[in-house]
């Protein structure tokens, strides 16, 4: 077994990118499994792990290093040489692969400098520094307190050498891209759900029995038996219920009789932010909306702290969404 690593371009569109027989992905390497169980001490293993990551990366993406400050000629799809400089620019992973690649510690941010206690604000934190980041890990190869002294001082993992330390127009923090399955489906929309079936907003009862009153429709999953019931809910689900949501909590009482005004406000302008954001391409217009609607939804999310549902949203995922 092996992890293996694919490399594509940055505009080819994901339908074609997504079918193997139009090669539109190329197989780079595999990484190896490897658990090191002969290391005793769980945090010496896991940074042998990320040692081992970052040094197979180094190995697969060497030939850009050179290549990407020089160039290299190119046959482009119109029949004409030209000399092209292909740089890293995107990594493309979940939030685990994300702190691997970032070298940043898991529950924290691996775009910006936000404190853990803060990523329920509606506030936009500086992003990660690459050229201190790159000025500490090159002294890996100084005294190793002093290195291991700097890493924490500044939030980071003590790697010995990350693999994107040299190479060319390349910062690591700017490559992570926004994951739509794992950060707003099965999420974001997750938490959603959960807070609107909890005893303190709708109920599992009331949530369940307008599902079990929609009457059929065109691209409409139906779900007979309500959503409470699922388990292990997979993101095609979590879709097919995000497109209904809105219609089973619009005419829902809150308990003693409080208006949920509030609550249909924030499902409304999550939503909205679900959508714009899977568009293939944006634009001013667009994204202006797209921050509008996280906009909307932070205005709005204190009513679950009134209904006594949460203290706080030092929700990782939520806050990411602030990178979109």
């Amino acid at each position: 077994m092996a992890y293996p690593v694919y490399l594509t371009i940055g505009n080819i569109p994901k339908e074609i990118r997504q079918k193997p027989l139009r090669h539109a992905q190329i197989l780079m390497g595999y990484i190896p499994t490897t658990k090191f169980l002969g290391i005793t001490t769980k945090a010496a293993r896991r940074r042998a792990l990320s040692n081992l990551f970052h040094t197979c990366m180094q190995h697969i993406l060497a030939p850009i290093n050179s290549i990407g400050e020089t160039g290299i000629k190119m046959l482009s799809g119109d029949g004409i040489w030209r000399r092209c400089h292909p740089i890293f620019s995107a990594f493309v992973g979940d939030y685990p692969e994300q702190t691997l690649v970032t070298c940043t510690f898991n529950g924290r941010c691996p775009k910006c400098i936000v404190p853990s206690d803060r990523l329920g604000d509606y506030d936009h934190s500086p992003l990660q520094n690459f050229n201190a980041a790159r000025d500490i890990y090159l002294l890996a190869e100084s005294d190793v307190l002093d290195f291991h002294a700097a890493c924490r001082k500044a939030g980071l993992k003590p790697v010995y050498h990350p693999f994107w330390e040299f190479l060319p127009l390349t910062n690591i923090y700017l490559s992570i891209m926004p994951d739509v399955l794992h950060q707003l489906l099965q999420g974001v929309m997750k938490h959603l759900i959960s807070w609107l079936t909890s005893p303190e907003v709708f109920g599992p009862e009331g949530i369940n029995a307008c599902c079990r009153s929609l009457p059929p429709s065109h691209h409409i999953t139906l779900f007979p038996k309500g959503i409470t019931i699922l388990s292990q809910v997979t993101g095609t689900e979590h879709k097919n219920i995000c497109r209904i949501l809105i219609r089973l909590v619009i005419n829902l009482q809150l308990p003693h009789g409080q208006s949920s005004a509030c609550v249909v406000k924030a499902v409304h302008a999550l939503l909205d932010f679900l959508y714009l954001a899977q568009f293939p391409s944006h634009t001013s217009d667009t994204l202006e909306r797209l921050d509008d609607s996280l906009a909307r939804f932070h205005h709005n999310k204190s009513v679950f702290v009134d209904l006594r549902l949460r203290r706080n949203f030092n929700i990782l995922k939520l806050h990411s969404l602030i990178h979109y």
